[in-house]
């Protein structure tokens, strides 16, 4: 081989061993402003918070508490809402408070009465036919009394009434009364009849068979007739005389 032979050069490094090369950083532009803007923030937090104090920055012009205690004022008048905060810090800023007084409660409303009602007036009193009548015109006059009965026949039908009287605890005068209730009803007749009614007996039955209930010798007998007339004079007006006293009235018995 020749002496001349050139010696091969170096080797480079590979890039991706050597790494990209770096470049000089430049400040940032938007930097300043921020900066500048956050300073102004801080500056104006400052001024309008007062750290050392618990007073908040309003958009009003109304004194905070902070500075009212730097008046040394020994009381002041303040509106509801800053009163409220100033009664809080009144005992460590030595001053007092005075909070507007409450507005005056309304008059109470005027209590209107109730009309009172009419008195009702009293219904007018009427008065019943029946009692005009009784009062204008004059009260019947009470029947007589019946006579006085004289002493039967013996035997006689009066005779038969007269024991029977006596025997329900009657006396003379019952028996006068019945004496005259039957002679004006048939006579003391045992066969009287009487042509429109069709009543039947001494006692003028209506009609005549009622009558035996008593006995079935009723159309004959006038005992068994006076048994059944004063059985039904006691069950409807009690004596002979009260017999009496309806006939007086009303013609019947």
């Amino acid at each position: 081989m020749s002496e001349n032979t050139t010696e091969p050069a170096p080797k480079s490094a590979s890039p991706a061993l050597a790494g990209p090369a770096r470049r000089p950083r430049k400040p940032a532009l938007f930097a300043v402003p921020v900066l500048s803007l956050a300073a102004a923030a801080s500056i104006a937090l400052v001024t309008l918070v007062d750290p050392m104090s618990n007073a908040v920055a309003t958009g009003t012009l109304e004194p905070s508490i902070a500075e009212l205690s730097e008046l040394h004022a020994q009381s002041v008048t303040l509106d509801s809402t800053t009163a409220t905060a100033a009664v809080a810090l009144a005992p460590r800023e030595n001053f007092s408070v005075i909070a507007p007084p409450p507005p005056p409660p309304p008059p109470p409303a005027p209590v209107v009465a109730p009309p009172k009602a009419a008195a009702a007036k009293p219904a007018p009193k009427t008065t019943s036919p029946k009692s005009v009548s009784s009062a204008s015109a004059p009260a019947a006059p009470a029947p007589a009394p019946a006579p006085a009965a004289a002493a039967p026949n013996p035997g006689s039908a009066q005779d038969i009434a007269r024991e029977m009287v006596f025997a329900r605890g009657w006396g003379e005068e019952q028996y006068s009364c019945l004496v005259s209730l039957w002679k004006k009803e048939s006579g003391w007749r045992v066969n009287a009849e009487n042509p429109s009614s069709g009543a039947y007996g001494i006692p003028q039955a209506l009609p005549g068979s009622k009558m035996a209930s008593a006995g079935s010798d009723w159309a004959t007998n006038p005992a068994t007739q006076i048994a059944w007339g004063l059985g039904y004079i006691t069950s409807r007006y009690d004596t002979p005389c009260g017999a009496w006293a309806s006939s007086q009235s009303r013609g019947w018995y």
